[in-house]
């Protein structure tokens, strides 16, 4: 669980506006390019070369949840 100090500091490093990054189960997500970046050992991987896409996520998510 990412400490949330830490979480209103993240911004989205793809973007030039620097939107800030929402937490999303395992990924913290930027709905400005759609990307979605992994959370390994609690620690957020802000590599542009690391996200994907939020619609990858969602299905992942969404067949865990059984739909």
């Amino acid at each position: 669980m990412l400490h949330p100090e830490l979480l209103a500091l993240l911004a989205c490093p793809a973007c030039e506006e620097r939107p800030p990054l929402e937490l999303h189960g395992a990924y913290l997500v930027c709905f400005q390019c759609r990307r979605a970046y992994p959370i390994r050992d609690e620690i957020p991987v802000l590599l542009v070369e690391e996200a994907v896409p939020l619609e990858q996520v969602q299905s992942e998510q969404s067949q865990e949840q059984g739909g």
